[in-house]
């Protein structure tokens, strides 16, 4: 067992719901608390954590999680999405843990590095308005290596 202890993180976020954002935001604070430098790399529907128009209108998947422990044919039924969200929501609000775009301005002024991918941004035809001001910039999954250089990366 090693005795190196981790001096940086890298995580990269390519999911758009609520159960695909958070485990990297919970991760990237967790870093930053314990001093440990923190960058998080948004990439493909993982960019609507940080998109404005987008953000607050995250949701759950209900369909083809298997965490859900629900038939799929139920979690298509209208309103599964929204029910199982208010009740993700609802629980994460007594456990203290914020929305997302409180996260990620919390994460944010904690000195992370935030920034989203550009083959994603150019693929959806984005630009740098279209995101959160923590958005530090829109950068190449090259340039993302070299940022990540001597730490670890970790995909959630």
């Amino acid at each position: 067992m090693s005795t190196d202890s981790i001096e940086k993180v890298s995580i990269v976020i390519s999911k758009g719901s609520l159960e695909g954002i958070y485990p990297g935001l919970i991760m990237a604070n967790g870093a930053r608390a314990e001093g440990i430098e923190a960058n998080l790399f948004f990439t493909f529907f993982g960019l609507d954590a940080i998109h404005r128009a987008r953000i607050d209108a995250i949701k759950v998947a209900t369909v083809g999680n298997p965490g859900m422990h629900i038939p799929t044919l139920i979690g298509l039924l209208p309103g599964m999405s929204a029910i199982a969200t208010k009740m993700m929501e609802h629980k994460m609000e007594k456990l203290d843990i914020p929305p997302i775009h409180e996260f990620i301005e919390m994460i944010g002024d904690t000195g992370a590095g935030l920034y989203a991918c550009k083959a994603s941004v150019d693929m959806f035809g984005f630009t740098k308005d279209d995101f959160v001001e923590q958005v530090q910039d829109i950068i190449t999954v090259g340039e993302f290596y070299e940022i990540a250089a001597g730490g670890q990366i970790i995909f959630t």
